[in-house]
């Protein structure tokens, strides 16, 4: 690896807002706004709309669509098929 061009890997804090769920990672994420981790360091914090702890397929929450019942519901709609002429 060339010195010098690479960005500096160093340990930041994710942030998932709507779970209230943190993490400490090595990342080459970088931040203006930092926060006070458990072991009393200050790393900086990079806020996320979802992680692991809120995203539903990780938290059992996961929709299961019904594809027979919504192609079933389009043929009532519309018809079995085009009209052949």
């Amino acid at each position: 690896m060339k010195p010098g061009i690479h960005p500096a890997y160093r340990p930041v804090v994710f942030r998932d807002r709507a779970a209230d769920f943190a993490f400490l990672t090595r990342s080459t994420a970088t931040s203006d706004r930092t926060v006070e981790w458990e072991d009393g360091n200050t790393y900086p914090v990079i806020d996320v709309e979802i992680s692991s702890a809120s995203h539903p397929f990780y938290t059992g929450t996961q929709r299961v669509l019904d594809t027979a019942g919504r192609v079933e519901r389009f043929e009532r709609r519309y018809g079995r098929g085009g009209s052949k002429q």
